[in-house]
């Protein structure tokens, strides 16, 4: 009832520790919900049901940028749909107005807490940034979340790019400086670690005892950016190569200085980081260090859209253009090209990395197909809405098409895949992006396999050279081991495993090319 949902509502305004809010159906828990100091609310619901979460003026209430969008939400092979909606605090205490849920099928809900199966990280502001210029878009603190390793792997290091899209001009970076995304100001201070940053031996095998390391992403540039815009109005500081920087130098006395096995990894604008970064981070360790470096969904494609436009690469140069990026970029790379800001793109410069690299990423990237292959100013008339909320509704000449991106994908990687010695690679065929921070990707009990093997497991095969670690999928829809952002077999909600929701799902049709 409305009376209800409302006390309920002001029971969760006074939690002083995260609770998980839990839909009950069928006499099963489904879906947490993670309330508290933290900026992420899941709800779980039938399929069919909607929510409205209703905050008052303690709160700023938005949907996350596209990484996390596509990469936390979930149907289950019941029909149940989570959906996750990120709120930014705005003050220490929520205060919520209302909290109303209209659900057509009617479940009992109960709270329990979390702490004890939920990781959450503090936050660690670099206090010396200042001293070299490391600033937020905003001018506020870089920061980032440590959760210090033990036993074998008090040594070892594991550092993780956050991710979170790009601005590539004033408008869009001074919105982005108002936002999490521009500023330590408004992000959570805490952070879940799962997947990859587990700490758990059963859910992360071969990381879960290293010191790990989440690194904030508030610059908008892959954290490869170094100029400042102020006309005397406005100023906007583009300093993610001195984030990353200063981010190091305060890690080095903490004991990354003195590591013995290190692994620089990130998501999506985080994982294009990775490749940005990977041989400066093997720099500042021991020579005798056994230093890798990951990319999760950061192998962005110079890729034409579907209207023959080179959208990504005019977003790429305006972007290295404006934050004063190329200065940046591997000199070996930029000088190869007539157009050095190519180098921005990992298919460029992936030659050049020396230190051994591992790629992890779909052939059919939901955020690539979505923006690079079919950004909305190449479909106004939306002929590709269906297709890109469900594959199973894709035509033969769109199929065809998303085949051509697949087969581009792996064209760019044949060489690395032909040639490097020392490389790893996992490319599966799921509608998903950003796959080693979930745990349901990363190591479940269903999560994706190529050739029988996990991304964790083949990440950790590569990492201690246990054995070759390079699986290429086969093309969709043969893959039956995906957490797929869509269905992948119609409306059958029943035997399909989703990583998305219909509810958001709908809405990335109208979402602008980049957050």
């Amino acid at each position: 009832s409305t009376h209800f949902v409302e006390e309920l509502a002001g029971a969760i305004a006074e939690v002083s520790r995260p609770l998980v809010l839990q839909l009950s159906f069928a006499g099963r828990k489904r879906a947490p919900i993670l309330v508290g100091d933290r900026d992420a609310i899941t709800a779980s619901a039938p399929s069919h049901a909607l929510i409205w979460l209703l905050f008052g003026d303690g709160i700023s209430q938005k949907v996350e940028d596209n990484d996390a969008l596509l990469t936390r939400s979930l149907f289950n092979k019941s029909s149940l749909s989570r959906v996750s909606a990120h709120l930014e605090m705005r003050t220490g205490r929520v205060k919520p107005i209302a909290l109303v849920a209209v659900l057509l099928g009617i479940a009992p809900w109960c709270v329990y807490s979390a702490s004890e199966n939920r990781l959450l990280v503090g936050m660690t502001l670099v206090r010396n940034a200042p001293a070299i210029g490391a600033f937020c878009l905003d001018g506020s603190l870089p920061a980032y979340h440590l959760h210090r390793g033990f036993g074998a792997g008090a040594h070892n290091w594991l550092l993780q790019f956050e991710g979170g899209g790009w601005c590539n001009d004033i408008p869009s970076c001074l919105e982005r400086a108002k936002t999490r995304r521009g500023s330590t100001r408004y992000m959570s201070k805490l952070e879940v670690f799962s997947g990859i940053l587990s700490n758990n031996a059963s859910l992360n095998p071969d990381f879960y005892n290293w010191n790990r390391v989440k690194l904030r992403y508030c610059d908008g540039a892959s954290f490869a950016g170094d100029a400042e815009f102020n006309n005397g109005t406005s100023l906007l500081y583009f300093r993610g190569q001195k984030i990353w920087q200063a981010t190091i130098l305060d890690l080095i006395p903490k004991g990354l200085g003195r590591a013995q096995k290190a692994l620089l990894s990130g998501c999506s604008a985080g994982g294009l980081a990775s490749f940005l970064h990977c041989d400066n981070f093997a720099k500042y360790l021991p020579r005798n260090a056994s230093v890798k470096c990951l990319s999760d969904a950061g192998f962005f494609l110079d890729e034409r859209d579907i209207s023959l436009n080179h959208t990504m690469r005019s977003f790429y140069d305006d972007l290295v253009s404006l934050q004063g990026v190329e200065k940046n970029l591997d000199r070996n790379c930029t000088s190869s090209l007539f157009y050095p800001t190519l180098c921005f793109f990992p298919q460029y410069t992936l030659k050049y990395i020396t230190t051994p690299f591992f790629i992890l990423n779909s052939a059919y990237d939901v955020y690539q197909f979505h923006h690079i292959l079919v950004p909305p100013s190449a479909d106004v008339h939306g002929h590709w809405n269906r297709c890109k909320l469900n594959p199973a509704a894709c035509t033969d000449s769109q199929l065809e098409v998303l085949q051509g991106f697949r087969n581009d994908m792996l064209a760019a990687l044949r060489m690395f895949y032909q040639y490097s010695g020392t490389g790893g690679l996992f490319v599966n065929s799921c509608f998903a992006h950003c796959q080693s921070e979930l745990q349901e990707t990363w190591l479940a009990v269903d999560s994706p396999k190529v050739n029988n093997k996990t991304i964790s497991e083949a990440v950790g095969d590569w990492y201690y050279s246990r054995r070759i670690s390079k699986e290429i999928d086969c093309p969709y829809p043969c893959d039956k081991t995906c957490h797929n952002l869509i269905p992948v077999s119609g409306n059958d909600f029943t035997n399909t495993k989703y990583f998305g929701s219909v509810i958001f799902g709908i809405g990335l049709a109208s979402l602008s090319l980049f957050p």
